[in-house]
């Protein structure tokens, strides 16, 4: 699997990521700020003096309706706005007589009152009480001041309000005058701070803000992305190694968090993965192992059918030659008639042999029969298969030995026991040379008897030992056929002795060969 390099992960790293979101979303909001503060801090700041005059004419004209105009209260509540709003208050009677002033030199703020009286740059200015105009030419004492123009920014029945710039002091001031309902004039006014310059030195101020927020931002953002991300990488690196069939990779969680879910269920999923993995290689290994089975018993069946078709084709082509020749009268005299009867006997023996030794084998291997495990003498077994076959050794001129006193109790199918010995000892005549000798010995170690039958000759050579139990193996085929063996016996002796779940074998020595089996040894229990 192709793996991303460190340096293409760093490009597309959630860390990297985060801290360009960061930066951008904290350079858009300063850069919102700062347009912001730009087009409407100017308005923002005009609206809030409009208000802060309306409410102070709202608040006198109400003292003046209950206490009067030369009340303590007026004065009281006069002073308090001059101090804690910083603008200038003049209130004068219908004459323009001086009630109130927040000023030393008040002539100044009544000429200013007078010029909006009577002033024709604007019809807008408020009625006077007797319901006419105040509109009318400029007052003659007038006209040669240096009155500061004025733009009307709201106008009601009561009172306008006005922004004028003084040129004399270079100060905006934004001015209210009008006539109270109890006939008296006002006029407020409250410097207005060059807005422009303010609103510079607020931006200056939000860049230097950015400036220092964005590299503390940054600075945060880095560690902070690290510990978010730490925990993701951990996961990258445990899902890389799970695609890899790693499955001992954990994630260790250090908290209860969605990434520490999302480990657990990883850390789930990989213990499930590993199951399932062991699950379908343990299915693949069975049915490796079924397919090996069946391939191999292919192979037995078409190894048993050439076996027992090689096995049978020698009697049959014999029985069918010898009885051709019996029925064309090819030896007319009694003794060679006997002797192609004595031929065709033989043959069809063994192949009646031939084939109830396969029938034994195919249901022993096929377990069949049933093993009926029950105690006996082994002792006496081996002696009367050897008095049975007295004939047979007299016959091949073979003596056979054994001087076991007294019984050795095994445990065993007696019937299938006999069989096994049987063979061994059968097979033990006929292949016996040198000095023709048996030897039959019994030997107890642990809780096993072990029956051994040695025979004199030469040994098996050792690339054979290892195919002596496979079925139709012949070490000499020859010498097999000369002492009618099958090679299907050894193959019974280990279907028997598998079924008895107990050892078997055979060892070579320089004067001979011994083959041997074990049995449960049941010794010390008395029929």
């Amino acid at each position: 699997m192709k793996k991303h390099s460190k340096k293409s992960r760093s490009a597309h790293s959630i860390r990297v990521q985060m801290a360009f979101v960061f930066i951008a979303v904290l350079i858009a909001t300063v850069g919102i700020s700062f347009l912001i503060n730009s087009i409407f801090l100017q308005d923002y700041y005009v609206k809030k003096k409009i208000s802060t005059l309306e409410k102070a004419c709202n608040g006198i004209n109400s003292i003046v309706t209950v206490y009067g105009s030369d009340s303590y209260e007026l004065e009281e509540e006069c002073n308090r706005l001059v101090n804690n709003s910083s603008m200038s208050i003049v209130v004068a009677n219908s004459s323009f007589d001086t009630v109130y002033s927040s000023e030393n030199r008040s002539d100044m703020m009544i000429s200013r009152l007078v010029w909006h009286f009577f002033s024709n740059d604007d019809d807008r200015a408020p009625l006077r009480d007797d319901g006419g105009s105040t509109g009318g030419a400029e007052p003659p004492e007038n006209k040669e001041k240096k009155i500061p123009p004025s733009r009307i920014l709201k106008q009601t029945e009561k009172y306008s309000i006005a922004r004028s710039n003084d040129a004399m002091f270079s100060t905006d001031y934004i001015e209210l005058w009008g006539i109270l309902d109890a006939g008296d004039i006002i006029f407020m006014r409250t410097p207005v701070e060059s807005i422009k310059e303010s609103v510079s030195i607020s931006n200056r101020f939000i860049l230097y803000i950015m400036f220092v927020m964005s590299l503390v931002g940054v600075i945060l953002m880095w560690f902070l992305s690290k510990r978010i991300t730490k925990p993701i990488l951990e996961l990258t690196d445990v899902a890389d190694r799970m695609a890899h069939m790693d499955f001992d990779a954990r994630y260790e969680g250090r908290g209860k968090n969605e990434v520490d879910e999302l480990g657990d269920h990883i850390n789930d999923m990989s213990m499930k993965l590993e199951r399932a993995m062991s699950e379908l290689k343990t299915a693949n290994n069975e049915l490796r192992r079924d397919i090996e089975k069946k391939e191999k018993m292919e192979n037995m069946r078409s190894e048993f059918i050439s076996n027992v078709s090689h096995e049978l084709k020698t009697p049959i082509a014999l029985i069918q030659g010898y009885a051709e020749g019996l029925k064309d009268n090819v030896n007319t005299d009694e003794e060679s008639r006997d002797f192609y009867c004595d031929v065709i006997m033989d043959e069809a023996d063994r192949m009646n042999r031939l084939v109830k030794n396969l029938l034994t084998l195919n249901k022993h291997e096929l377990g069949s029969e049933e093993v009926k495990l029950e105690r006996f003498d082994i002792t006496e077994l081996i002696k009367n298969c050897i008095v049975s076959s007295d004939i047979i050794l007299k016959q091949y001129s073979v003596t056979a030995a054994f001087n076991e006193e007294g019984p050795v109790y095994v445990w065993g199918d007696e019937f299938k026991v006999e069989e096994v010995f049987t063979n061994f000892f059968s097979n033990a005549i006929h292949y016996a040379g040198g000095e023709k000798k048996i030897d039959v010995k019994c030997s107890r170690h642990d809780n096993k008897t072990r029956i051994s039958v040695f025979n004199t000759g030469s040994p098996i050579p050792e690339d054979s030992l290892e195919h002596l139990w496979e079925k139709f193996y012949k070490v000499d085929k020859a010498r097999s056929r000369e002492v009618g063996g099958s090679g299907v016996g050894l193959s019974i002796v280990k279907a028997i002795m598998d079924a008895l779940n107990n050892s078997y074998g055979v060892v070579n020595y320089e004067n001979g060969v011994e083959f041997y089996f074990e049995l449960d040894s049941a010794d010390g229990m008395e029929e």
